[in-house]
C-alpha cells in the first residue's frame, strides 16, 4: 500500500551547508495498521511525516504508493491524491482565522463528490460533535481555547475518513481525559474505514497504543523497544 525504500532528506542551510535530517528510511504500511514514531526533537519524525503525506519529497530513494512512485506524479496530481487520500493532524493545527470551526472542518470535503459537497455541512457538523465541540460550530479559532482548536483540527482531519490519518502530537495540547478521547477517536475511525493511523508523539502512553513502535535515530527510521503504559 505505502513503501519507503532508501529515503533521504536533505536541506540547505543559510551557510550553505547540507543538513541530512533522514539518512536512508524503510518504511513499509498496510492498510488499517497503526503505528508510533518516537525520537528525540530534531531527528526528522515531522519531516518524514511530511513526506508521507506528499507535502514534501524525498531527496534520494523511493516512495511508492499503490505500486506508484509519487516522484512521477506532478505537482497537481500529488496535490490531488493527498487531498482524497491523506488526513493531517498538524503540531501547529493550521486552521484558517477567519473561518468557524464547521468551515474549517468541511475544507477536506471540497474534495469529495458532489454529494458531499452538498451534505458537507452537516458531516462537518457531525465530526465535530464526536470530538465534543457540537456546541462551538460557529465559535472562530480565537475563541477557542488550545485544546479546542486541537479537536477542530482533528475533526477536520477525520471528516473525509481518509485512507491515512497523519497526525503529529494529537494528544501535545489536551489533558489527559481529553487525550484518551481523541485517541480512541482516531483509532475508532480508522477502524471504520481500514485506514492506516500514523502518529507522532512524545509521550509514552499515546505511543504505546500503536501496534508497532519505530525510533528515528540517526537519520534512520528502526524498530522500537516496547514502551511501557497506556491509554485505555
Amino acid at each position: 500500500m505505502l513503501q519507503l525504500t532508501s529515503v533521504t532528506r536533505t536541506v540547505q542551510l543559510p551557510n550553505g551547508a547540507d543538513l541530512e535530517i533522514l539518512k536512508g528510511v524503510d518504511l513499509t504500511l498496510e492498510g488499517g495498521e497503526h503505528i508510533s514514531i518516537v525520537g528525540q526533537s530534531g531527528t526528522g519524525k515531522s519531516t518524514l511525516l511530511n513526506i508521507i503525506g506528499l507535502l514534501d519529497l524525498p531527496t534520494s530513494g523511493t516512495y511508492e504508493l499503490d505500486g506508484t512512485d509519487v516522484s512521477e506524479l506532478g505537482e497537481g496530481e500529488r496535490a490531488a491524491l493527498r487531498g482524497r487520500s491523506f488526513g493531517f493532524v498538524f503540531q501547529q493545527f493550521n486552521l484558517f482565522a477567519n473561518r468557524d470551526a464547521v468551515t474549517n472542518v468541511e475544507v477536506p470535503l471540497l474534495y469529495g463528490t458532489s454529494g458531499n459537497l452538498l451534505r458537507r455541512r452537516a458531516l462537518a457538523a457531525s465530526m465535530l460533535e464526536r470530538v465534543g465541540l457540537g456546541d462551538r460550530l460557529d465559535a472562530m479559532p480565537n475563541q477557542l481555547s488550545g485544546g479546542e482548536q486541537q479537536r477542530v483540527a482533528i475533526a477536520r482531519a477525520l471528516v473525509r475518513k481518509p485512507r491515512f490519518i497523519l497526525a503529529d502530537e494529537p494528544t501535545g495540547a489536551l489533558d489527559l481525559g481529553t487525550g484518551r478521547m481523541v485517541m480512541d477517536l482516531l483509532e475508532e475511525v480508522a477502524a471504520e474505514t481500514g485506514a492506516a493511523l500514523i502518529v507522532i508523539s512524545h509521550d509514552p502512553q499515546v505511543a504505546a497504543r500503536a501496534e508497532r513502535t519505530l525510533e528515528i535515530a540517526g537519520g534512520v527510521l528502526h524498530e522500537a523497544g516496547t514502551l511501557a503504559g497506556s491509554l485505555s
